[in-house]
């Protein structure tokens, strides 16, 4: 087993988002890296592979689609980072995220884009595509969620989806 990846910028505790979270464990100043987002890497084929595998298996089990923690690297790999070690992979997605990911000598790193206070959850745009968006419910919490998770470059496009589909439920009525 891999030792559990730590930092001394934030914790995991039980989140309101979803289940569990990363918190700050102090003031984190905007730039910081603060974890690096670590797993398996896989090749792009090995990868979408083993995404269908998760999925598949949790709608057979639960009826619906399990959370699937393969992060993109580069056009070649990608990470896995489903291994409990991997505490990173419990920063929760916001749709007003205090960090990103940044891509540093082949390594994920998450950084802060802004000041977090200590005790701040910490959180990220997923970036999900829209094709799939209602299987993504987004409990961020955020004045602006738009209540999927879905890349922020999506969301006038979402937000047309659901004045659509909002339109055809009021003619059906």
């Amino acid at each position: 087993m891999t030792k559990q990846t730590i930092s001394e910028w934030a914790a995991v505790k039980k989140s309101k988002i979803d289940n569990k979270g990363m918190f700050a464990t102090k003031d984190i100043p905007k730039g910081t890296l603060i974890i690096e987002y670590a797993g398996t890497r896989l090749t792009k084929a090995q990868s979408e592979k083993r995404a269908d595998e998760i999925i598949d298996e949790a709608k057979n089990k639960f009826g619906k689609a399990d959370s699937v923690y393969i992060f993109e690297l580069n056009k070649r790999y990608d990470v896995d980072g489903s291994p409990l070690w991997n505490t990173a992979r419990y920063i929760n997605h916001s749709c007003d995220p205090n960090c990103e990911s940044d891509i540093i000598k082949g390594k994920i790193w998450v950084k802060s884009i802004r000041d977090i206070k200590k005790g701040e959850e910490l959180s990220y745009d997923y970036g999900y595509d829209i094709d799939e968006y209602e299987d993504h419910p987004c409990k961020c919490g955020a004045s602006k969620c738009v209540g999927y998770i879905v890349s922020q470059d999506d969301w006038e496009k979402l937000k047309r989806r659901l004045a659509r589909k909002r339109l055809k439920r009021m003619q059906k009525n």
